[in-house]
């Protein structure tokens, strides 16, 4: 009998996920935690399990693509038009700022324009993975700070590409134009079909009435929806996930469609455990060891320089101090594109060994550190809206019901 070698390194991985995922939730932490827990067990510097990361994390991208194609699906897009303010305005003067701050900074520590404009970018990039996971437990996806923080998380996914242009302008001197050629003709048509859903018209999708009554065609049609999509987004040099969650919405906003997330969720929760495995694999445990103090501060830093930001950006908007700080808070983790950021820096030159493993180590401490960090502001939120005379300053809107039972 054929005996398959990797089969039990398979079973132990599973276990060790399992079992990880297990305690966070025994711990009262989401699950995304514990996978983040496992892959620094099972990585290179762990168990040894797991030590081919790209792989790893191009099964956990499929992941997050099913994520932002669920959300879509559950998106209005005349409310998601109607908060253009917060997801425009919002999100440029946020990556503005924190640039602006973190250039300062490297300014004062002798850093180079080229590297603190870099570092500026990674630092001003939230989780939309963790996010919208997060709020998808808890039902805050339809809530004011839902809607807020997934314009915020859109717009934040399509600034990685103009962000990569010009990081390679730093390194070379030179701008792409056929990229920035490809981008203006992809966006041009996902804002003509992004304003006749807004205008509240529907459609209807090929093939969809005849799916019904076959369930596994349904799969992989609905795999078809949203990888192609993606698909067509990077070919634009466009975000794959902003490609995902345009599929999204037009599925959303077609009819006879509702068992499409109903085929699709046991695989989105397998790959996006695998995208949080992955990002786990990549932290280095000797290093963080080596350099625990460091990390540390560094994490809270980001943390907390991230919330103060945040909450400044959306009091400039017009919002309340405590409605910012919350929403501030849920964003102030650095994400998952920052990745991304922080290599293709390592490779320009423009960030040296010692750079890119801090940044890997701090990235993913705040993803780690971000739910208990969402929810120590949320329980002193609360006590101060108790302890407020002034109930209107409360965070009523987005996080507490009324006494009548009813949102404000």
């Amino acid at each position: 009998m054929h005996y398959n070698p990797d089969l039990l390194d398979v079973v132990g991985a599973t276990l060790v996920i399992l079992g990880v995922a297990f305690l966070s939730r025994v711990l009262k932490q989401p699950h995304m935690i514990g996978y983040l827990a496992a892959g620094i067990v099972l990585g290179p510097h762990g168990l040894g399990i797991f030590t081919d990361q790209p792989a790893i994390a191009r099964l956990g991208d499929i992941g997050v693509l099913l994520l932002l194609f669920f959300i879509g699906m559950e998106t209005s897009p005349q409310r998601l038009a109607a908060n253009w303010r917060v997801t425009l305005l919002g999100t440029g003067l946020q990556i503005i700022a924190t640039t602006v701050c973190l250039s300062i900074v490297g300014w004062r520590m002798g850093w180079g324009l080229p590297r603190s404009i870099l570092i500026g970018f990674v630092v001003s990039l939230s989780s939309t993975a963790l996010v919208l996971n997060y709020f998808g437990e808890r039902g805050w996806l339809k809530r004011r700070v839902g809607e807020d923080a997934l314009g915020i998380l859109l717009m934040q996914d399509l600034a990685v590409v103009p962000m990569l242009i010009v990081i390679g302008f730093l390194s070379s001197k030179q701008i792409d134009y056929g990229t920035l050629g490809l981008q203006v003709l992809g966006a041009l048509p996902a804002v003509a079909l992004f304003a006749w859903l807004a205008s509240g018209r529907g459609v209807r999708l090929p093939l969809g009435e005849r799916l019904r009554a076959d369930k596994e065609l349904q799969i992989f049609y609905a795999f078809a929806l949203c990888l192609g999509f993606a698909m067509l987004s990077e070919t634009l040099r466009l975000s794959t996930g902003f490609g995902a969650f345009v599929a999204g919405l037009l599925v959303g906003a077609a009819q006879d469609t509702e068992w499409v997330q109903r085929r699709l969720e046991p695989f989105r929760v397998v790959f996006v455990a695998l995208f949080f495995v992955s990002i786990g694999l990549l932290v280095r445990l000797d290093f963080v060891l080596d350099h625990v103090a460091l990390v540390a501060v560094l994490t809270v830093a980001v943390l907390a320089g991230n919330t103060l930001l945040n909450a400044a950006v959306f009091r400039a908007l017009g919002e309340r101090w405590r409605y910012g700080l919350f929403a501030g808070a849920c964003l102030a983790q650095i994400g998952e594109f920052s990745f991304v950021l922080t290599d293709v820096g390592a490779h320009a030159k423009l960030l040296t060994r010692f750079d890119t493993q801090l940044l890997v180590a701090v990235i993913a401490g705040s993803l780690m550190l971000s739910p208990g960090w969402i929810a120590v502001m949320e329980r002193l939120l609360k006590w101060r809206m108790n302890t407020a005379a002034d109930d209107g300053l409360a965070l009523t809107p987005v996080m507490v019901e009324s006494n009548t039972g009813h949102e404000p």
